[in-house]
């Protein structure tokens, strides 16, 4: 039987499915409430991280540890780096990377985690593909697009950083935490893949936008891991 586990790095990217689940029980483990039950009939364990890199990759060891989670859905929002993603669209992972990670000196590429033997995290095709068609269901309005995440610990709100993910890592979009979930799953052997609804354009216009669109954004991201759940029980 499937066990998804679905993490949201702040409360709003979880609150909604909190609430329609069915909880068994909450465990609390390195400050982070586990919430497990059933969500649209599929076992779930659902968390709110904390924002950034080291909050998540805690986090998904603790799934795969403690939880025993068969597949990782991570949710939320991010920053567009696509022209073709317009604040409110949502984008589903193909693979994801660190944007802030540059061993070069030593022959790396930028964004490569030394000694790991990879750059790009391959996301789950069967959960992007899952994802795809539930957001069509449950969002037939909002454009959805397969792409890549890149991920740092910082807030990107400056046309020329943003312009550099663009360049140097071909990024489609930006946010704090998926790269992290994106390894550990990995070095688990845990199918995953990442959802992101877009709140801002991650240039200098995203200290305004992100605080307006963060809210529906959520929504969005929450009704389409719902839909997900049940297609996966």
């Amino acid at each position: 039987m499937n066990k998804l586990g679905i993490i949201g790095a702040m409360e709003l990217e979880v609150e909604q499915l909190k609430s329609e689940m069915t909880v068994d029980a909450i465990s609390k483990k390195a400050g982070m409430d586990f919430y497990e039950g059933i969500l649209n009939g599929t076992r779930v364990v659902v968390v709110r991280s904390g924002v950034g890199k080291v909050n998540a990759a805690l986090c998904t060891q603790i799934l795969a540890d403690l939880f025993a989670v068969t597949h990782i859905i991570n949710t939320g929002v991010a920053g567009s780096l696509n022209p073709a993603l317009d604040i409110g669209d949502i984008l589903i992972s193909t693979d994801a990377l660190h944007h802030d990670v540059d061993a070069s000196i030593f022959g790396y590429r930028p964004g490569e985690v030394p000694q790991l033997g990879i750059r790009e995290f391959p996301a789950s095709q069967e959960l992007a593909q899952a994802a795809k068609v539930a957001c069509e269901k449950v969002n037939p309005d909002i454009h959805a697009v397969l792409g890549r995440v890149v991920s740092g610990d910082q807030f990107i709100s400056d046309k020329a950083v943003k312009d550099r993910l663009i360049r140097e890592f071909q990024g489609d979009c930006t946010e704090m935490e998926g790269a992290s979930i994106a390894q550990g799953a990995y070095l688990n052997d845990i199918p995953f893949v990442i959802i992101r609804a877009i709140s801002d354009k991650a240039d200098d216009s995203a200290q305004m936008d992100y605080p307006v669109f963060e809210a529906a954004a959520a929504k969005h991201s929450a009704a389409l891991v719902r839909e997900m759940a049940g297609r996966l029980s």
